[in-house]
């Protein structure tokens, strides 16, 4: 079982500089595989505002998707769709290996989902997880699980300023509230206060929560 992660730019034809949100996109993504080196295929662009790829678990997907979206700046959100099954990589004499399979299927089918909630009463919605049909019950009740999850922290880190996902982020690393205050030019208090009004706090736990599953 492999997990294929699809993501698109929130918005991205109306972004008025379309290749400075990519390079801010993609920063955050070096930045998390730097920080947090979970993926067995980093998200890289594929075509228009599509990135593609591939993590060993749902809970490594889970936890890189969350701290990509802390580590992006206003004004460039990304959605998220996770698939859960087989991958098949099919020979090509010009590109080396081509990607598909039904974990690639339902991570398309996964991101439809989000921008079908997005329009209708969940707009701060951002991730959801599909498992493919071969899949058995334990992995299914396992992506019904995670979409609860994921309909919850979306709603926190949509909400968020970007200092404040700032803050997160570097609390996820294990920086400590000194350490970030220092870097904010803020006190302690306020990085304290900062992640217990946003709901900060319960997305680190989160975070290590996933992580230590890895």
């Amino acid at each position: 079982m492999s997990v294929a992660v699809t993501a698109d730019i929130v918005g991205s034809r109306t972004l008025t500089d379309r290749g400075g949100a990519q390079r801010h996109l993609e920063g955050a993504v070096d930045r998390v595989e730097s920080d947090f080196p979970l993926s067995e295929r980093p998200l890289r662009p594929t075509v228009g505002d599509e990135l593609q790829g591939v993590y060993p678990t749902l809970a490594a997907a889970s936890a890189a998707v969350l701290l990509i979206r802390l580590a992006l700046p206003d004004g460039i959100e990304c959605r998220f769709g996770i698939g859960v099954g087989p991958i098949d990589d099919v020979p090509s004499a010009t590109v080396g290996t081509i990607s598909e399979g039904p974990a690639w299927w339902a991570a398309r089918a996964a991101i439809d989902t989000v921008h079908a909630k997005q329009s209708r009463t969940l707009p701060g919605v951002r991730t959801w997880a599909a498992a493919a049909e071969s899949q058995d019950a334990a992995v299914r009740e396992a992506v019904r699980l995670a979409n609860s999850g994921f309909v919850a922290r979306d709603q926190l880190v949509t909400a968020m300023a970007e200092r404040v996902r700032r803050i997160t982020y570097r609390r996820c690393l294990g920086d400590t509230q000194r350490a970030i205050a220092a870097a904010e030019g803020i006190t302690q208090s306020a990085v304290s206060q900062a992640l217990a009004a946003s709901g900060g706090a319960v997305l680190v736990d989160a975070v290590q929560t996933l992580l230590a599953a890895e």
